[in-house]
């Protein structure tokens, strides 16, 4: 079984789950040491003091904190463990919040949670499904490494995960952007991006997408290995001009009609991508959610088929589908019906 990387309890009201957190994503970056140009020399980092230019040993080290004028504080890591002891072994869920209200930039880092001991597999399964049913997300601190986070535990599948969240003060505002004032569109340019939105629409599938820079990375080593000559990428496209602005878009909306979703490439003839129109008949605007939502209201029945599960997330939201932030697509069109 694979390593928590911390232990402790979940506890919402009086119940207490044990449980493991474990990593839900691994980095494959390619990483490289360091030489000295021209030479076979590693390169390495050392802790020195900067005082005797000794190196010192990391047992040897403590933390200190600036409090002005040059002086600091010192601190035991074990002193920094003794102001938390609780908080260090416990992820206490303080509210339960609707999991489409978090904005995905709150998010930093996913984790999976797993029971400690089979005999806690109940109160786990218990737990999951309440907010299955609900649809709701748990929210709650806890302090792992020395660091408190801030954290939402949903459903997924059998399965609890945990992803970590910025604290308010973390997440800047925009108002040091440096950005136009607000800009009205509409007319044909609106139009044509609209139909390449539409073009380009389709299912969420990860597969279908891969770290290529990576893959180049990959294959400039092995061509250095044999010897042989490195391919050069093309320089990034020009920005476009403003008066070249349509004719891109309907540039744009011909090519993404006979693209494969995730690739840029055009696909094999006889197949149909989701999402793509028929050359020469204008491409339908799609309902907003809110359209859809107000056809029940009017009599008519929502676009169910042809809406996209954001938008059937959001009408399962108004007619107050209990379990739906954890429905697939075809289970929230199927709920959306039944509903309406």
């Amino acid at each position: 079984m694979a390593r928590a990387i911390w232990t402790g309890s979940i506890t919402f009201g009086l119940v207490s789950i044990p449980v493991g957190l474990h990593t839900a994503t691994g980095d494959h970056t390619v990483h490289f040491h360091q030489f000295e140009r021209g030479t076979s020399d590693r390169v390495r980092n050392k802790r020195v003091n900067e005082r005797t230019g000794d190196e010192v040993e990391f047992d040897d080290i403590v933390k200190g904190a600036d409090v002005g004028d040059g002086e600091h504080v010192v601190i035991d890591p074990e002193e920094l463990d003794a102001i938390a002891p609780g908080r260090s072994r416990n992820l206490e869920i303080s509210d339960f919040v609707e999991l489409s209200d978090i904005d995905p930039i709150w998010y930093q880092r996913t984790y999976r949670l797993a029971p400690t001991e089979e005999q806690y597999a109940r109160p786990y399964a218990l737990l999951r499904r309440a907010m299955e049913e609900t649809g709701r997300a748990g929210i709650g601190t806890f302090v792992m490494r020395g660091k408190e986070y801030l954290a939402a535990v949903r459903p997924d599948g059998d399965l609890l995960v945990l992803q970590t969240l910025f604290f308010a003060d973390e997440v800047r505002d925009t108002d040091d952007l440096d950005v136009p004032g607000r800009v009205e569109v509409k007319g044909k340019e609106l139009q044509m991006a609209t139909s390449l939105i539409d073009s380009m629409s389709t299912d969420w599938d990860p597969t279908r997408y891969r770290d290529t820079y990576r893959d180049r990375v990959e294959k400039l080593i092995e061509d250095k290995v044999a010897g042989n000559e490195t391919v050069v990428e093309a320089e990034p496209p020009d920005a476009t001009e403003m008066s070249d602005l349509l004719a891109a878009l309907e540039r744009s909306v011909e090519q993404a009609r006979g693209r494969t979703p995730g690739t840029g490439r055009k696909k094999a003839p006889g197949k149909k991508t989701p999402g793509t129109k028929s050359p020469g008949k204008k491409p339908p605007q799609k309902q907003t959610a809110r359209k859809k939502a107000a056809g029940k209201k009017t009599g008519k029945a929502p676009d169910i088929d042809g809406a996209t599960k954001t938008e059937l997330t959001a009408l399962a939201k108004k007619l107050d589908i209990r379990g739906r932030s954890s429905m697939t697509r075809d289970e929230l069109a199927a709920a959306v019906r039944k509903a309406s």
